[in-house]
């Protein structure tokens, strides 16, 4: 595991990213990235991709005006970027069209992937149906249990679900496990990666296929308000719901970008999933592909990670969000358990918007932070995904 950034090259952001891989993916990755090029060319590509976001994911998604929060809470005006209202429930299906017609485009008629919280796995399920591709997706053992409705919907819509039962049986051990099957069936097979994470080209073209999330909401905050927000919050776990709003906003210094990490139980290592969060937090170092902040030990062993959320609890994070973080660009904070559960509790209560626990992240971060802010500013959270996938786990951390 180096502690130092290794040289730049294509693919990076600042000394993170770049392209960690065996020989035998070399010429995967290589294939995608020009084939992804070729399509940011094409116009057809893009009126496709835009079509199916229009008629078949749901978008634009609107930008709702939490007002009772807002009374509640206090000081600032706050916005909630409605992802949670998209076909299968979640941002996630953006990334997945734009792949999808990608593997098309290169003659891949097999598509594998990995989940954690499962909304990934459900998306990519979604666009194999759409698209008449196979679907195998590989999920933690530990994740099946806790996300046992979304394993039934992959299987409803024609997936093979893989458990993992190695390691901690979650996220990490998902991809390991995607990863190998790549190696073995590279020359048939894409692997839709669902998140800003692995090699190049991969933390760009899932970004650039999120983007869509911060222009909306550039241009509907403006016509709302007619300024740009105080502040934008979203939840952090590889990154791809958050650098998707804030993409959009990185040229306004005015505007504040807040990431919000899994404070899980703790602060000792093994006890969260916050890179970023001082002793107990993350190093730089090489995971999965990308060079980033990586939940390591002193030896440069994995550390486990813990969250309520099955979607958070990943031990790197995406390398744009590692550069932002160095640059002093977007702030990364966290939220606990029990922080996290409290918010997803109150915005039901006064919003009538269940929304999922990664998302409960920043909803927890927005409680804390608005109160302290005046009348005039304006904060936008991002709702990445709907809580129907974590009554299971509701139902056994809340008492109702």
């Amino acid at each position: 595991m180096p502690t130092t950034a290794p040289k730049k090259t294509k693919g990076r952001f600042g000394p993170y990213g770049g392209r960690y891989v065996p020989e035998t993916l070399m010429a995967a990755l290589q294939e995608l990235e020009a084939a992804y090029a070729e399509a940011r060319r094409d116009k057809s590509f893009h009126a496709e991709f835009q079509h199916l976001l229009h008629t078949y994911a749901g978008r634009p998604t609107p930008l709702f005006h939490a007002a009772r929060l807002t009374e509640t809470l206090g000081g600032a005006k706050v916005y909630l970027k409605r992802e949670d209202l998209l076909h299968t429930g979640a941002h996630k299906i953006n990334n997945c069209i734009g792949q999808a017609l990608l593997a098309r485009r290169m003659g891949k008629h097999r598509i594998i992937a990995e989940t954690g919280a499962g909304q990934h796995g459900v998306a990519t399920a979604t666009v194999c149906a759409l698209f008449g591709l196979e679907c195998v997706v590989y999920m933690g053992a530990e994740d099946m249990r806790r996300q046992e409705l979304n394993v039934f919907r992959m299987r409803l819509l024609g997936a093979e679900v893989r458990s993992v039962d190695s390691g901690s049986r979650t996220l990490k051990d998902a991809i390991n496990e995607a990863m190998r099957d790549w190696v073995t069936n590279v020359r048939t097979t894409h692997y839709l990666l669902g998140s800003v994470l692995g090699a190049h080209p991969y933390p760009t073209m899932v970004r650039d296929f999120h983007r869509v999330i911060g222009e909306e909401a550039r241009k509907q905050i403006l016509k709302a308000e007619a300024k740009l927000p105080t502040a934008i919050i979203a939840c952090v776990g590889g990154g791809s719901n958050a650098i998707g709003i804030f993409h959009a906003f990185l040229n306004d210094p005015g505007v504040a970008l807040i990431g919000v990490e899994a404070g899980g139980r703790g602060h000792s290592l093994g006890e969260h999933a916050a890179r970023f969060n001082g002793d107990g937090g993350g190093s730089p170092g090489v995971l999965q592909g990308t060079y980033s902040y990586v939940l390591q030990d002193r030896a440069g062993q994995i550390a486990a990670t813990h969250s309520v959320s099955a979607g958070l609890d990943y031990p790197a994070i995406g390398p744009e969000h590692a550069w932002l973080h160095d640059q002093g660009r977007a702030e990364y904070v966290s939220a606990d358990d029990r922080e996290a559960l409290d918010a997803l509790r109150q915005l039901a209560h006064l919003e009538g918007i269940i929304c999922a626990l990664e998302s409960a992240h920043a909803v927890a971060e927005c409680i804390k932070r608005a109160p302290r802010m005046s009348a005039s500013d304006i904060v936008v959270v991002n709702i990445s995904g709907r809580g129907d996938k974590d009554i299971g786990i509701l139902r056994e951390n809340l008492a109702l």
